[in-house]
C-alpha cells in the first residue's frame, strides 16, 4: 500500500443526496454505489467489470474517461447533461446528469470514485424554455407573415414613448422613414383635420386603466395624396404593470370609399320620400365631415325657378359643416346671379378648385352670405362640383376647406364628385315626382276658377296645395250661376294625391257643372249628385269621391240654401249671433263611386244677414294624432272667434288652423245686410 495515499472509504457516502459508484482495478469493477445512484441508474450487479455492469448502449464515453483517469490518476468531469438511457423504477420518464471521475485508494485497491448529480429538472426547464421560445418565434414569424399579407404595418410602443417597426411598411406608404418615437415630426404627416382627434383618442386610451385603441385617420402618402388608415393597438401586461403596446395599421382607403357611398346612400334613403330639399341636405350631409369641412348645395333653375336674360340664377337650398367651424347662415332660399367660375362648371360639367388665402374668397363665386361665412371660417379653398342628373345638371355643390386644412387632391376631387353623384337616382325621381306635381297644381288651378260676383252677398275661395311635396291634386271647388239665376256652389275630394286625382277632378268638375247646368227639369242637388254618381261609375272616372252640392237663392226671407252631402265633411254655419255648428243631417249619405242607387238626402237652410256658411274639405280639420271631431271642433271654434272678418280675410284666417300637410279647398259664403 503506497503511504502517500489514504485509503478511501465509500461507506461515507450511503446517504448522500449525489450519486457516488466505486469501481476498483484496471477492468473497474464496480465495487460500492449507494442509494442516490440506484434511484437515478436502477440497480446494478456488484463485483462485475465497467464493462459488464454498465453494459448500456451510450456507456462507451464512460468506460473511456474511466481508463484515462485510472491510468493518468487525474481527474476528469463531464458538465455537458448526460441522459440515463433506461429509468429507475418509478422514474416518470429519462433522467439527467452530469459527472465527474476521480482516483482514489480504497481496502479495494486502487480505483476510480464515479460522481453523478442529477440535472433532470434543470435541463427540462431549459428545454421547455427553449421550446416556448421557439413556439414563440414560430407563431412570430407566422404573424409577420399574416399581417404582410393583408398590408397590414405592425408596430411596437413602449412606455418611454420608444416606437419599433416589426412589420415594416410606414416607409413604403409614406416615403418617410419611419421615426423612434411620435413626435410632432410624425404628426406632420397626418391630416390636420384628423390630428387632433387622433391625438386625443391616443390620451383616452392610455388614461387610467389602458384600454384598446383604435381610429382612422388620413396620412400623407409618397404620391403627395391623402390615404385612410386605421389603427389598432392593445396594451401588454407583466404583474398588473404596463409593458408595451403592440398595434398594427393598415391602408383602408378603399373600404373607406365603399362605405362611404354606402353611407350616401343611406342617408339620401332616409330623406322624406319626394322631398327635395331633404335630399339635397343629405348629400351635404354625408360628404361632411370626411371629404370636405363644409358643404352648401346651390340649386338652379328648371324652368319654373328664377332666372336673368343674361345669366342663372343658383338658390341655396342646403349646407352642412364640422364641429369647430362657425355657425352656418340660416337657410332662407338665398339666391345669387351665378358668376363666371359657377356658369363653366355648369357648362362644361366638369369640377373647379379655387384657392385663395385664408378668409380670403373671391368676390362673386358664390352669395354674400356664404363668402362672409368663407371669410369667418378660414377657408382656404373651395371645389365647385356639377350634380348631374340625366346629363342635365341640376344643381351644384360647394366644398369649402377651412382652417388649415390642405386643398383636395385630384383624387379628392374625383371622389367627391363620384359620392355626389351616388344620389343620381333618388334625385331624379323626386324632380320627376315634382315634375308632376307642378303639372298637377297647373292643371288644378286651371280648373278652379275665379268664383263669380253675387249681387247681395260675398262670395270668397282658396285652394291651398300640401306642404309636403308627396300631396298633389284632388281637392276642388266651384261656383257658378244656373240658367235660372240660382247659386251654385261645389266642394269635394277625391281619392289620391297624384296627377291622375288631379285629372279626375277636372272631370268631375266638368260633369257636376254640365249636370246642373243642362237639367231639362228642376233638380235638386240630390238629384244632380245622383246623375254625376251613375256617370263617375260607367265611366270609371275616379275610385272615391266626397262632395257638398248647394244650390241658394234670394228670397224675400234671405238666402235659400238647399245642398245634399256625399260623404263630405257637413258644412259650417257661422251665425250672426252665437257659436258656429256644423249642418248635419238625420242621416249621412255614401260618397261618390260605392253604391250609385243609394238614395240622396237633401238639406235646407235660410241664410240670414251676417250669417256666413263655410264649405271646406277634410285638410282643413284633419291632423296626424287626433280624431276628427277635434279638428271640427277647433274649426267651429275658430269660424266663431274670426266671424267679424270680411270673407276673404276669413278664408286666410281659417286656413291657418289646418295641419297643411293635406290639400285644403274653401268656400265662404256670407249674405250681405
Amino acid at each position: 500500500m503506497d503511504a502517500a495515499e489514504p485509503e478511501f472509504v465509500p461507506e461515507v457516502f450511503d446517504r448522500a443526496i449525489v450519486s457516488v459508484a466505486l469501481l476498483s482495478g484496471p477492468e473497474h469493477r464496480l465495487v460500492y454505489y449507494n442509494d442516490a445512484f440506484r434511484r437515478l441508474f436502477g440497480e446494478r450487479t456488484l463485483d462485475l467489470p465497467a464493462a459488464d455492469a454498465f453494459a448500456d448502449e451510450y456507456a462507451a464515453p464512460f468506460l473511456a474517461l474511466l481508463d484515462q483517469v485510472y491510468q493518468e490518476r487525474e481527474a476528469r468531469q463531464v458538465s455537458a447533461p448526460r441522459a440515463t438511457v433506461g429509468t429507475a423504477p418509478g422514474a416518470p420518464g429519462p433522467r439527467y446528469f452530469v459527472y465527474s471521475c476521480t482516483p482514489v485508494r480504497s481496502r479495494h485497491g486502487r480505483g476510480v470514485l464515479a460522481v453523478a448529480v442529477d440535472t433532470t429538472t434543470e435541463v427540462v426547464a431549459a428545454e421547455r424554455a427553449q421550446e416556448l421560445s421557439l413556439q414563440h418565434q414560430q407563431a412570430l414569424e407566422r404573424y409577420k407573415a399574416l399581417v404582410t399579407a393583408v398590408s397590414q404595418m405592425v408596430w411596437l410602443l413602449r412606455p418611454d414613448g420608444t416606437m419599433t417597426e416589426l412589420v415594416a411598411g410606414w416607409q413604403d406608404l409614406t416615403g418617410s422613414p419611419w421615426r423612434p418615437t411620435m413626435d410632432p415630426g410624425w404628426l406632420e404627416l397626418i391630416h390636420p383635420s384628423d390630428a387632433p382627434r387622433l391625438v386625443q383618442a391616443w390620451a383616452e386610451a392610455a388614461t387610467g386603466t389602458p384600454a384598446m385603441f383604435e381610429t382612422t385617420f388620413r396620412v400623407l402618402t409618397a404620391s403627395g395624396e391623402y390615404r385612410h388608415v386605421k389603427s389598432r393597438a392593445v396594451p401588454v401586461f407583466a404583474d398588473g404593470r404596463l409593458t408595451e403596446w403592440i398595434g398594427a395599421t393598415a391602408d383602408i382607403e378603399d373600404q373607406w370609399r365603399a362605405r362611404l357611398r354606402e353611407q350616401l346612400r343611406a342617408k339620401v334613403a332616409a330623406a322624406p320620400a319626394h322631398h327635395l330639399q331633404a335630399a339635397f341636405a343629405a348629400m351635404a350631409e354625408a360628404v361632411v365631415p370626411d371629404l370636405t369641412d363644409a358643404c352648401a348645395v346651390f340649386r338652379l333653375p328648371d324652368g319654373d325657378g328664377p332666372a336673368l336674360a343674361d345669366g342663372i340664377i343658383g338658390t341655396r337650398v342646403a349646407s352642412a359643416a364640422r364641429p369647430g367651424l362657425p355657425a352656418l347662415p340660416a337657410l332662407r332660399s338665398q339666391t345669387y346671379r351665378v358668376g363666371p367660375v359657377a356658369q363653366e362648371v355648369i357648362e362644361s360639367g366638369r369640377p373647379r378648385l379655387i384657392t385663395f388665402a385664408a378668409g380670403h374668397p373671391p368676390d362673386g363665386v358664390l352669395p354674400d352670405v356664404s363668402l362672409r361665412w368663407l371669410a369667418e371660417a378660414r377657408a382656404t379653398s373651395l371645389v365647385l362640383v356639377p350634380i348631374v342628373v340625366d346629363s342635365a345638371v341640376v344643381a351644384f355643390a360647394a366644398a369649402a376647406g377651412c382652417g388649415g386644412s390642405p386643398p383636395p387632391s385630384a383624387a379628392d376631387i374625383a371622389l367627391l364628385g363620384e359620392v355626389l353623384q351616388q344620389a343620381q337616382r333618388p334625385l331624379r325621381n323626386v324632380l320627376e315626382h315634382q315634375h308632376a306635381r307642378r303639372t298637377a297644381l297647373i292643371l288644378q288651378r286651371a280648373q278652379l276658377t275665379p268664383v263669380p260676383e253675387v249681387p247681395g252677398a260675398d262670395l270668397a275661395a282658396r285652394y291651398q296645395p300640401a306642404s309636403t311635396t308627396a300631396e298633389i291634386g284632388g281637392d276642388w271647388h266651384d261656383a257658378f250661376f244656373l240658367p235660372d239665376g240660382t247659386l251654385a256652389l261645389a266642394i269635394g275630394d277625391i281619392a289620391g294625391h297624384d296627377l291622375t286625382a288631379a285629372t279626375a277632378m277636372g272631370q268631375l268638375r266638368s260633369m257636376l257643372r254640365a249636370l246642373a247646368y243642362n237639367s231639362n227639369r228642376p233638380a235638386t242637388p240630390a238629384d244632380i249628385l245622383a246623375q254625376l254618381d251613375r256617370a263617375a261609375e260607367g265611366l270609371q272616372v275616379a275610385p272615391f269621391v266626397t262632395i257638398v252640392h248647394a244650390h241658394l237663392t234670394l228670397r224675400a226671407d234671405g238666402w235659400h240654401v238647399v245642398w245634399a252631402n256625399a260623404g263630405h265633411p257637413p258644412p259650417l254655419l257661422i251665425p250672426a249671433e252665437g257659436p258656429a255648428r256644423l249642418l248635419t243631417g238625420p242621416r249621412a249619405d255614401l260618397p261618390l263611386c260605392v253604391d250609385p242607387d243609394a238614395p240622396r238626402s237633401i238639406h235646407r237652410r235660410v241664410l240670414g244677414a251676417g250669417d256666413t256658411l263655410l264649405l271646406y274639405t277634410d285638410g282643413l280639420v284633419e291632423s296626424p294624432g287626433t280624431g276628427l271631431t277635434e279638428g271640427l271642433d277647433r274649426l267651429a271654434a275658430a269660424a266663431t272667434e274670426a266671424r267679424h272678418l270680411p270673407v276673404e280675410q276669413l278664408c286666410d284666417r281659417l286656413r291657418r288652423v289646418a295641419d297643411v300637410r293635406d290639400d285644403i279647398a274653401l268656400l265662404v259664403f256670407r249674405p250681405r245686410l
